[in-house]
């Protein structure tokens, strides 16, 4: 196929190039740089007609002429769009034309194929290692000698664990002399449980993983099961395709062979909700809601599919054949949800939809509560059913006649002195209030849980049929806090009556399906049974039960806390309050009124035997009044219970899917064309039998034929292992991204990667026993660094500065002070409390934790991570930058978490060491735990003098040694010479900054 360009073959130079051009390579790259803009996929902003990134016919005319025009008119790119081609991509788009201007789909749009290894007879050299050697060849390279083994140890503990050998473990290895010694040492550092958390760093940062919410409150949440979820995965070898599918949607998938595990497939969904989320006033929810929504496909494309997909929300994609109409398909399968756009600014409530996550102790004491709530729930049934032919009879035959009926706890008459702009109108019996809807009416009752029965009952009049009101509630605010209490609205012209511990998934709502009347004064009474589900709720109008529709029906927490904690008529903080409505006579009960009394409540007569029947039994009946009082008891212990149990965001879908539609700009309220979910069609068809939610996205990306999926995914491991992917913008595979420099070892690993069933362990593996990994990363012959620097085609091991949780972990490694727990709740260390926003600090353990339970606050991360580099989190982030500055140096060697670390480790060169050999066999030892090798002459005879020098600066002046040795909260060794400690402290300190600790080679 060819390109649609028009260029006359007689203005085509002769080949410049001694290598066949290719599109791909050579031209598209070029293309994108400079014509895609405006001759691109964007048939909004195609000029002239012209597409550039498609295959077509050949026409050959106009392109030469125009790229090498004078004539401002002329030439192209156009002078005001600031591109030009330099006269070397010229000369390649003549030669590419010359030679058939054969055109190439976007190489990472077509499914990867196993490619033919360059030397198939060459079993002496590993696949990689062939492909590789191809690229040296062609460059005229030689790869390096292999790395000591001391070295490699470093560079493979490191990669694999994220923490420096120790000096028994690197003894071991050099006195293994076995041909398979280092697979071993490979295997079992992939079997060590730190390798889950070394891994899961690079995988918070895609997954924006962060402790707090965002934004300018940035309060706590709780989510870091989820990073254990992800740790315990990765150290189980899950495979990459359920790996991502059970993130993507393990509340879809069929049930776990155990409760227990069917729960973790849901938790892994929890990183769809890692998102910055808001709760500040004025903020708009659906606004937010959409940011959320959007954040989880943007998310998907980069982590998984390595795709700027963010490019084309507001018009199709510049660069790559993904319209926006296909941007909001893929948002649409995550638009599905009960979730507000703010969370609860007054309460801590947990943003829904929510998984619990119990306790074996909550989950025992809690099935037992079940069992005893059903068991008196049974009972009542039981007695009702047994008694009912008694009190029928005692009804009809006339023998009983003297009803009880329910007194209220409180009554509001609203014949006193308005509160604020309130006036005084004629209502039903004497005055009542005509409300302005920003000046509540207060009362002192009201704070129910949702195990007590009540019922209000108030009298209204509405002026129009309001799209939204407040007639009464008990709670703090609305959406921005979402939660928490009850309330009894007008929503589009009808009441509903709601329960609410978080909006609008963990709720119970009912909603009547007649409008209100207009203009006339009726009577309403809702009542609550206490059950804490939706048919335990019920409204009546003028007496009458109304039938209604449920809104929600899932209330599993409190409905009490947050402030708010009394009744208020006609207004509410950040809502619309009962603008012009009028109310009178507002009455609460503490229980949950009969058909008959609501009637009573309007002033009518009671007729209906039965309604007269199931009244007689609640008022009268002893035994039924007794087990309903132990019913609110053992519902209030059961509801005790699930109020201590915590719960985490994850995902549920909703019973009826929610519509999605493009949105004009991307702005939440320029809706527009409705669309179904649904993914790139440039990219593979979306599966037939495939369910169209995130379940069937999931499987989508988990095709084997899908072109990015396992493509990102190995050239992020290759990333982690050499520091830059075979990708180099691991985020953008698209047009404007970086080529692949192996291409078919990309390819070839690909392929790998998916028939070994997305074995993590296995290609990392792989990876690390091939020579390329295993090669030196200084080259003998000068001019390969002089000719490749960025190491692109790896002749050489790349050697770079260790990320900022390795630095850290490291230190705290060889202090011996490393906690090696697994999971739990977020750590503080010391550089928490000097954050732009300061978080209190741990006392103990929590100094001394891995840097990946760090408590990560999203606005305010911690200042010493910061400086090394580490991920903001802010949103989905597939590379770090690498930075060299002063402030790394001072945070190195001043920082308390490294001082004392510095410390740790000189108390035990001190103890280990008689002090006639300090200098020579202590900093031997200093140097073989942080560097992993030997020190030279040289370098013993400096970090000797350096001992002799600090050890006088300290005898000189015991305050200074006290202040030094008192830094940290781990108390110096008091056994040991003072003075030796504090100078072995500086000279471990100085080793610890030194190239050789802190750099990878």
């Amino acid at each position: 196929m060819h390109l649609r360009l028009f260029i006359p073959f007689l203005l085509l130079a002769a080949p410049a190039w001694a290598e066949t051009v290719t599109f791909n390579r050579d031209i598209r790259p070029i293309l994108s740089e400079n014509c895609f803009h405006c001759h691109g996929p964007d048939e909004a902003k195609q000029e002239a007609g012209l597409r550039l990134d498609i295959a077509g016919e050949a026409d050959l005319d106009e392109v030469i002429s125009r790229i090498t025009s004078d004539d401002v008119d002329l030439i192209m790119p156009p002078p005001d769009s600031e591109r030009s081609l330099t006269p070397t991509q010229i000369e390649r788009v003549k030669q590419w034309i010359a030679e058939g201007g054969e055109y190439q789909g976007h190489w990472a749009f077509i499914s990867p194929t196993r490619p033919r290894l360059p030397d198939p007879a060459n079993r002496s050299l590993a696949p990689i290692d062939q492909f590789v050697q191809r690229k040296l060849d062609e460059q005229g390279f030689t790869p390096a000698p292999p790395a000591s083994k001391e070295t490699l140890i470093r560079r493979a503990t490191f990669d694999v664990i994220g923490l420096p050998p120790t000096i028994d473990e690197i003894d071991a290895f050099l006195a293994d002399e076995s041909p398979d010694a280092y697979e071993t040492l490979i295997d079992g550092l992939l079997a060590r449980k730190e390798f889950g958390e070394r891994m899961a760093s690079d995988w918070l940062d895609a997954a924006r993983y962060s402790d707090t919410y965002g934004f300018q409150v940035d309060r706590d949440r709780f989510v870091w099961p989820w990073r254990d979820w992800v740790i315990d995965a990765i150290n189980d070898n899950l495979s990459y395709d359920q790996f991502i599918t059970q993130q993507l949607a393990g509340d879809l998938m069929p049930p776990a062979e155990t409760p227990q595990a069917t729960r973790r497939q849901i938790l892994a969904t929890t990183f769809n909700r890692l998102h910055p989320q808001e709760s500040e006033g004025g903020s708009v929810p659906e606004e937010y809601r959409i940011e959320y929504v959007t954040d989880r496909a943007q998310t998907v494309a980069t982590a998984m599919m390595g795709l700027t997909y963010e490019c084309c929300r507001c018009h199709n994609h510049k660069y790559d054949p993904i319209s926006q109409e296909e941007y909001f398909q893929l948002t649409a399968f995550f638009d599905n949800i009960a979730e507000a756009g703010l969370y609860s600014y007054f309460t801590d409530a947990i943003p829904t939809p929510t998984l619990r996550l119990p306790t074996p102790d909550q989950e025992t004491s809690l099935a037992n509560a079940e069992t005893t709530v059903a068991a008196v729930e049974k009972s009542i049934v039981q007695r009702q059913h047994r008694h009912r032919p008694f009190w029928k009879e005692q009804i009809e035959s006339g023998r009983f006649v003297d009803f009880k009926f329910a007194e209220p706890i409180y009554r509001l008459e609203f014949d006193r002195s308005p509160s604020g702009g309130n006036k005084i109108v004629e209502g039903v019996d004497g005055d009542a209030f005509l409300l302005t809807g920003d000046d509540a009416v207060p009362t002192p009752v009201g704070n129910f849980d949702r195990s007590e029965p009540f019922s209000v009952s108030i009298w209204v009049k509405t002026p129009d049929a309001k799209e939204r009101a407040v007639i009464f509630h008990r709670s703090r605010a609305w959406t921005d806090a979402a939660s928490r209490g009850y309330e009894l609205l007008i929503e589009d012209g009808k009441l509903q009556w709601s329960l609410i511990h978080f909006w609008p998934g963990n709720a119970i709502s009912i909603k009547a399906v007649d409008q209100i009347p207009i203009d006339q004064w009726i009577n309403v009474v809702v009542t609550n049974d206490g059950s804490s589900r939706a048919d335990g709720l019920a409204i009546f109008v003028d007496g009458k039960k109304a039938k209604v529709d449920v809104v929600r029906d899932a209330l599993t927490k409190n409905i009490t806390g947050g402030g708010g904690d009394t009744i208020a008529v006609g207004e509410r903080f950040r809502d619309r309050g009962f603008k012009n409505g009028s109310v009178d006579r507002l009455q609460v009960f503490d229980v949950s009124l009969t058909d008959w009394e609501a009637a009573k409540e309007a002033n009518r007569s009671m007729h209906s035997p039965g309604a007269m029947l199931d009244h007689a039994m609640a008022r009268h009946d002893a035994e039924l009044q007794s087990l309903a009082s132990e019913l609110t008891s053992t519902r209030q212990q059961k509801c005790g219970i699930e109020d201590g149990i915590q719960e985490i965001m994850v995902m549920q879908e909703l019973d009826r899917p929610r519509p999605s539609q493009v949105l004009g700009r991307g702005e939440y309220s320029q809706k527009g064309k409705l669309v179904t979910p649904g993914t790139p069609a440039a990219l593979l068809p979306f599966p037939k039998d495939a369910p169209s939610n995130r379940l069937g996205l999931a499987q989508w990306l988990a095709d084997p034929r899908h072109p990015l999926t396992s493509r990102v995914a190995v050239n992020r491991y290759w990333q982690m292992l050499f520091g830059t992917g075979l990708v180099r913008t691991p985020e953008d595979f698209g047009s404007q991204g970086i080529p692949p420099t192996h291409p078919e070892l990309l390819d070839y690993l690909a392929v790998e990667f998916i028939e070994g069933n997305w074995d993590t362990k296995a290609i990392l593996k792989q990876i690390m026993t091939s020579r390329t990994y295993r090669q030196d990363s200084f080259h003998p012959d000068d001019s390969v660094a002089q000719s490749d620097p960025d190491n692109v085609w790896l002749a050489r091991f790349p050697s770079y500065r260790l990320p900022a949780e390795m630095l850290r972990d490291a230190a705290i490694a060889v202090s011996g002070r490393l906690v090696k727990r697994v999971g739990g709740e977020p750590a503080r260390p010391y550089e928490v409390e000097v954050s732009y926003k300061p978080v209190d600090r741990d006392r103990s353990d929590g100094l001394y934790r891995r840097s990946v339970y760090t408590y990560w606050k999203r606005t305010a991360p911690a200042p010493v991570m910061m400086t090394l580099d580490a991920s903001t989190r802010d949103v989905c982030r597939v590379s770090r930058e690498r930075t060299a500055s002063p402030m790394q140096a001072f945070v190195m060697l001043n920082g308390p978490q490294y001082i004392e670390a510095s410390r740790g480790l000189a108390e035990q060169i001190l103890r280990s060491i008689p002090s006639d050999r300090l200098i020579e066999d202590g900093i031997a030892m200093a140097f073989r735990t942080l560097t992993s090798r030997r020190p030279s002459d040289d370098e013993t005879r400096l970090l000797g003098e350096l001992f002799e020098l600090q050890s006088k600066y300290f005898a000189a002046d015991s305050s200074r040694t006290e202040a030094f040795l008192k830094i940290g909260d781990a108390a110096a060794d008091g056994q040991l010479n003072a003075n030796a400690l504090a100078a072995m402290t500086v000279v471990v300190g100085t080793v610890m900054n030194y190239d050789g600790s802190m750099v990878k080679r």
